[in-house]
This record gives C-alpha cells, sequence and structure tokens, in this order.
C-alpha cells in the first residue's frame, strides 16, 4: 500500500523530516508541482509523475533497507509513529482498561486491560507515552514509576489466575529515573516482574512496538516469543545516555548506537529477540493500518502456537530461554549447552516495602 501511494500527500507526516529522508522529499516536492501544474494549465504529466514515483519508491527501498543504527533509532521516535493506545484501537476489541496497583498510585505511563486480539481473549500491558503535551507530561513520556510496574504484574497475575494470555507492547526510553521513583522501590518492582513474568503460568508474548530502553523496557519484557518491529530499538541504554557515559558528550550518541547494537538484525542474530516484525515501506508512521496488521498478524499466530503448549513445557522453554541469553564462546570452543531445570520452588520478599527475613515466603 506505501508503495502504491508513494509520492501522495502525506507520506511524510506531522512535518518531520528526517535527515536521510530529504532526497525522498525533493522527490515527492517534485510529484506534487507536476499534479498541481496538471491541475491548473490542463496538460497531462501523468507519464512523469509515474516515472517519479517508480524512482521514489526505488529510492525508499534502498534507504530504509540500508539504515544506519541511529537512523533506525530516528525512525523508532518519529512523533508520528503510531504508540500502544494507536495498536489498541486498531487491533484489539472490546478493550477494558484496568487501573491501579494496590499501593500507591495509577501510573498512567503503563496501560492495562483486558481486551480480544484476533479473537484470542488476553491481557494487554503497554507503555504509553502521550501525543499532546499535557499527555506526554501525565504519562511521564512513556517513563514508568515502581506503582507502574506493579500494576502491571498484578494485572498479569490476573490474567494467569483466568488462563489468559499476557501482550505486552514496549515503547519507552527507560524506567523513570526520579528520587521519588528510587524512594519507592523502582529497581525492586522491575526485579520483582523478571521472576515473577519468568514463571508466569501463561503465555506471554512480547513486542518493542518502538524505543526499547534499558530496566524500563525488561520489567515487561520477559515472555515466550520476544519480536520487534523493523524499525524499532532495544537496548540496554539509550544511545544519549552510553554516549554521555563513555564519551562525555551525547554527540557521540550515532557511535554509541552503532556499538550497543541494538537494531532488530543484530538483536536476532543475538538471540535477544525471535523475530522481527517488517513494517510498511518508510517506516509504521506512513502506514499505521499495515503496521497494525502486521503486528496483529504474529501476536494472533504466536498466540495460537503458545497456548497449544503444555504449561509445565511452556514455563521449563521460558526457563531456558532466559538461561541462554548472552551466552558465548570464545577462542573458537564450542560447547554443549547445559540443560538445567526449572526450579520448583523459590524463595521470595512480599513486594511493596522494605524486605525483612520474616515477610519471606515459599513459593
Amino acid at each position: 500500500m506505501a508503495e502504491q501511494n508513494a509520492g501522495k500527500k502525506g507520506q511524510f507526516p506531522g512535518g518531520q523530516i528526517l535527515d536521510f529522508e530529504r532526497p525522498l522529499v525533493q522527490i515527492e516536492q517534485q510529484i506534487l508541482e507536476l499534479e498541481h501544474q496538471q491541475a491548473v494549465t490542463g496538460r497531462d504529466c501523468t507519464a512523469e509523475a509515474r516515472e517519479l514515483r517508480s524512482t521514489l519508491v526505488t529510492l525508499m527501498k534502498k534507504t530504509y533497507s540500508n539504515l544506519k543504527p541511529w537512523e533506525k533509532v530516528q525512525v523508532a521516535r518519529h512523533q508520528k509513529r503510531p504508540q500502544a493506545m494507536d495498536y489498541i484501537q486498531m487491533i484489539v476489541r472490546d478493550f477494558c482498561e484496568i487501573n491501579g496497583d494496590r499501593q500507591f498510585r495509577n501510573d498512567k505511563s503503563i496501560i492495562t486491560g483486558l481486551g480480544r486480539l484476533a479473537g484470542h481473549k488476553c491481557m494487554i500491558v503497554a507503555h504509553r507515552k502521550g501525543r499532546d503535551i499535557k499527555e506526554k507530561v501525565e504519562c511521564y513520556f512513556g517513563c514508568a514509576h515502581p506503582e507502574g510496574y506493579r500494576k502491571a504484574l498484578l494485572k498479569m497475575q490476573l490474567a494467569a489466575k483466568f488462563h489468559l494470555p499476557v501482550v505486552c507492547l514496549i515503547d519507552t526510553p527507560g524506567a523513570y529515573p526520579g528520587i521519588g521513583a528510587e524512594e519507592r522501590g523502582i529497581a525492586q518492582a522491575i526485579a520483582v516482574n523478571l521472576m515473577e513474568m519468568s514463571r508466569l503460568q501463561t503465555p506471554i508474548v512480547c513486542v518493542v512496538i518502538a524505543e526499547g530502553g534499558s530496566g524500563g523496557a525488561l520489567g515487561i519484557g520477559v515472555g515466550d516469543r520476544i519480536a520487534a518491529l523493523e524499525h524499532a530499538y532495544y537496548s540496554v541504554i539509550t544511545p544519549e545516555g552510553c554516549a554521555a557515559i563513555l564519551w562525555k558528550t551525547a554527540e557521540m550518541a550515532p557511535k554509541a548506537a552503532e556499538c550497543l547494537k541494538l537494531t532488530p538484525k543484530d538483536l536476532k542474530k543475538l538471540k535477544i529477540i525471535d523475530d522481527i516484525i517488517p513494517e510498511p515501506l518508510g517506516g509504521a508512521h506512513r502506514d499505521p493500518s499495515v503496521a497494525a496488521s502486521n503486528l496483529e498478524h504474529y501476536i494472533a499466530e504466536s498466540l495460537t502456537r503458545l497456548k497449544r503448549i503444555p504449561t509445565e513445557k511452556l514455563l521449563q522453554q521460558r526457563y531456558d530461554k532466559i538461561r541462554h541469553l548472552g551466552e558465548f564462546f570464545q577462542s573458537g570452543s564450542a560447547a554443549t549447552p547445559v540443560k538445567t531445570k526449572r526450579p520448583a520452588a523459590l524463595t521470595l520478599p512480599v513486594t511493596g516495602g522494605p524486605v525483612f527475613q520474616s515477610q519471606a515466603v515459599r513459593v
């Protein structure tokens, strides 16, 4: 669809033009000028416009198939790129939002609720960034507080209770770094989510739809199937943060992005993610409906497969997947991966406050 519409008004939405898109914009402007000239003078410019559209599509394919890591980050952050709420509205039927963490407050930077996705009843857990300034401030630009992750965990446990799968849509630059978040235990909240999601007795599908930043992404990022949209990124830290630490200047962000191996192709090669979901030509912001359709198809197919797997086997496969993350060999020697059985019981602290020995519970 994006190829058919190439050169028509609106292909560069929101007025935001990325540096590498400028040659594409010039061709599009030429097409618009020809269309305007034809409308005013009546001269037939159809053949010229068709040739320019063909050139535009060819150049778009070449450009977007060879994006540098920093350019991928720029596309992932495009101001018109579909957010979680956009996808929920397009592909989730009968969505019913559920709020609160039962401890402090409702964190709007994470949205949770029940709905139907391609016929599957499921629990949706997603980051919410907001569109206008007011909404962005209310959602902390997608940076969740501890109460957001505790809310997410409560809803995922509710889903497991009723044997509903969990779908997580990740889009955050990172967890909120404020003093209040630290005082309320942001590190513990994320850590508990990692542990609980690793043994949640229901299928979990996680998709990075734009930004996947650090622990903020990991807090809802443990699952049986982990995927990323074609122009998303997933990293231990933002490129600017990495550049500030290593080179003492954010101007080195493009170099940092290259070193972090944050593109979907790198992530799949390193077995951090399982699949890459294709986007329409030019990115999801150019044709949100196609991007949503691709996302829906992937999630539906994944849930159908995961539902057929017995719970114990599903949990063992998830455990093995986590244990093998970051696995590599040195000096050219390849060792046989060691199979370990998932622990039958764990000791964990009660969440939501200071940890005391008397609070430990056996599960």
